[in-house]
């Protein structure tokens, strides 16, 4: 049976919610979700009563929400909190960060999921720069939701191989186009996110094009597979089972992150000091 996995967290009160259950109650509130979910179908399937089909907003209808927010969509997390109501104050950062420390420190709401696609692409046997594309290649929707592909190339373009930098750039476009060769559908989150009429834009589509024909394909495409696309609750992964392959891929300044004169050095600076107003 298919989770819906938006209506069993707003049922817990939002990711916040979820955050205040222990594993325990989290096992205990999805098992009554689904045993609840279970016997609704059964009792429609007794009824006779035909299930109508999801129903996906139009590109009009996602456009029409854009003058209803006092923000707009392509923020960060770090800067709107996707849980809304107040920012929290931010446990100040080490003198020298590492990459370890911005997790544990400023990817509140990003790590989790990228920890848990790290961790399906480890149990899938990818490579270990695959895997470390996996952990990285969102954590950078913090501060930028827009084309977050191109900015988070660019956030650790000076740390990782050309390799890592490239599956990380352009996950984004292929996550549009299925690719039946390797079980890749295209997610129904994006009919949500985006409307079931939705076309990706001329660029997208050109770069699709491109990375379709490199020697590098499989990279961003293996990143797109091992993506997840609903927030398993009870699923909690660490850090620390990735320091060992960060360690090897991962050039980390000994000024630390932000301190090392890099070009994105003030990107750094902006996720560890996001409440500075100028």
């Amino acid at each position: 049976m298919e989770i819906d996995h938006k209506a069993f967290l707003d049922s817990l009160g939002g990711a916040e919610g979820v955050k205040r259950l222990d594993d325990e109650a989290r096992a205990d509130a999805l098992e009554s979700h689904m045993m609840s979910e279970l016997n609704s179908a059964i009792a429609a399937k007794k009824s006779g009563e035909a299930q109508p089909p999801k129903k996906y907003p139009t590109v009009a209808e996602v456009e029409a929400q854009i003058e209803t927010r006092p923000y707009r969509a392509g923020v960060g997390f770090l800067m709107v909190p996707r849980t809304g109501g107040n920012v929290k104050r931010l446990a100040p950062m080490p003198a020298n960060p590492t990459l370890a420390d911005f997790f544990k420190l400023r990817f509140a709401d990003t790590a989790n999921h990228v920890l848990q696609s790290a961790n399906l692409a480890k149990k899938n046997g990818m490579s270990e720069e695959i895997v470390l594309a996996c952990l990285l290649h969102d954590v950078v929707q913090e501060i930028m939701r827009t084309d977050h592909g191109w900015w988070g190339a660019q956030l650790f373009e000076p740390y990782v191989s050309e390799k890592v930098t490239f599956a990380i750039r352009y996950h984004q476009a292929l996550r549009y186009y299925a690719d039946p060769s390797v079980g890749y559908e295209y997610p129904d989150l994006y009919r949500e996110l985006f409307g079931a009429d939705y076309v990706p834009p001329p660029y997208i589509e050109a770069t699709y094009q491109m990375v379709r024909k490199h020697k590098w394909y499989m990279e961003p495409r293996m990143v797109a597979v091992n993506d997840l696309y609903a927030f398993d609750p009870n699923v909690v992964v660490t850090i620390e089972p990735f320091l060992d392959i960060i360690g090897r891929h991962f050039k980390q300044p000994k000024e630390g992150l932000g301190n090392d004169g890099s070009p994105v050095a003030h990107m750094w600076r902006t996720i560890s000091r996001p409440d500075q107003p100028l």
